[in-house]
């Protein structure tokens, strides 16, 4: 009997004594089902993020080396073609811009050292520009009121935002231990009767919670302790279900445990319906930690995998729609490949290289048009 699936195993039901369930049942049933809800997320996660990575690896992996091999050899070929002595002058001019577009995101990406090379020869210059917005990135957080120092790396872009990061976790870190040092120095106030009684309440929750998983850990220790097992298939069995148990208690999963309970009949959907008000609650409050801890497991993963597909945060993923992102990446990366092998059988002619410009400028033109599209003037 695998309960683990099954979300109607665990729940309190109406009786003929008790048709209406209380709050603190409703409330139990609620956080059961969600918890199962979470649990079917994340197990799926999990099967699904090594089926992305083997198909990233297999399929998206060679299309972006592919891609990169064509985009450099695009970036040499418009090098050669700008010697032709057939060319205008503005035809000249878009090739030399051409080059630092293409050579320009090559070496963003990969620091391609021979793109560097190329994109300074035609009038760049990448390691003085890329500090100069490295240094605005700077100034901007300085006016914020981030001082950042004056030793940070502004040549290479990798380890300044390393940088930046390690100054920012410094400065939080100063606050907060500023903050704790106030704090230490103001007087403390006496407690109030109230603050005290609180406390001593909330004391006594924690422990009435641990006791309620202590009590069903131990009746389900006793129930399957494997050294009293004579039968070897009866030990084997048992030391599998002990060690389900073990990983539930220090997981403080308590529908686990439960779980377990019914399933070597330690417990019945009578005794489900019988739980007093008292314990439910405190159930309840271990099902809430248990669901909010199930929520940030599965909001790690989805957020991670977001990130590698660059996909904006807001948007919603699933591991099904996970999948259909990366077709939709893989048929993406495959059209780049063919409009750059398109690209480049187009320039090896001057007529066709001249058609080629001639749409190049329309684009260009088209795509600073299109960048003040949504201004409201």
């Amino acid at each position: 009997m695998d309960l683990f699936s099954d979300s109607d195993a665990i729940s309190v039901v109406p009786t003929a004594d008790r048709p209406k369930l209380s709050r603190a049942q409703k409330a139990f049933n609620t956080l059961i089902g969600k918890i199962e809800k979470q649990r079917v997320l994340l197990a799926g996660w999990e099967a699904a993020v090594p089926r992305y990575q083997q198909r990233h690896h297999a399929e998206m992996a060679p299309l972006i080396e592919k891609a990169t091999k064509l985009r450099r050899e695009l970036v040499f070929s418009l090098d050669r073609a700008h010697s032709q002595k057939l060319l205008a002058k503005a035809e000249r001019r878009l090739v030399a811009d051409l080059i630092r577009d293409f050579a320009g995101e090559l070496v963003d990406e990969d620091g391609d050292a021979e793109m560097k090379a190329l994109y300074n020869r035609y009038g760049g210059d990448f390691d003085a520009e890329q500090a100069a917005s490295l240094s605005g990135m700077k100034a901007m957080l300085g006016d914020l009121g981030l001082d950042l120092g004056d030793d940070l790396d502004l040549a290479n872009p990798d380890v300044f935002m390393e940088q930046m990061r390690a100054r920012l976790t410094e400065e939080k870190e100063k606050e907060a231990a500023a903050w704790r040092e106030a704090e230490a120095a103001r007087p403390q106030r006496k407690k109030t009767a109230k603050q005290l009684a609180r406390e001593e309440k909330l004391r006594e929750e924690e422990q009435r919670v641990h006791q309620s998983l202590r009590e069903i850990y131990r009746k389900l220790a006793s129930a399957l302790h494997p050294d009293r097992e004579l039968d070897p298939e009866e030990r084997a069995r048992k030391t599998g279900l002990m060690q389900r148990v073990n990983q539930a208690y220090d997981k403080k999963d308590l529908l686990a445990l439960l779980e377990l309970q019914l399933q070597i009949e330690h417990i019945d959907q009578a005794a489900l319906n019988s739980f007093s008000e008292e314990r439910l609650a405190h159930f309840n409050k271990i099902l809430r930690e248990q669901l909010r801890e199930l929520e940030e497991q599965v909001f790690h993963i989805s957020d991670e995998v977001m990130f590698n597909l660059g996909l904006e945060p807001y948007l919603t993923l699933t591991p099904a729609t996970m999948m259909r992102e990366l077709d939709a990446n893989i048929a993406q990366m495959r059209r780049a490949v063919r409009e750059v092998e398109a690209d480049l059988k187009a320039i090896q002619e001057i007529a066709t290289l001249k058609a080629w410009l001639k749409r190049m400028r329309r684009h260009r033109r088209d795509s600073v048009d299109g960048d003040f599209d949504d201004v409201p003037f």
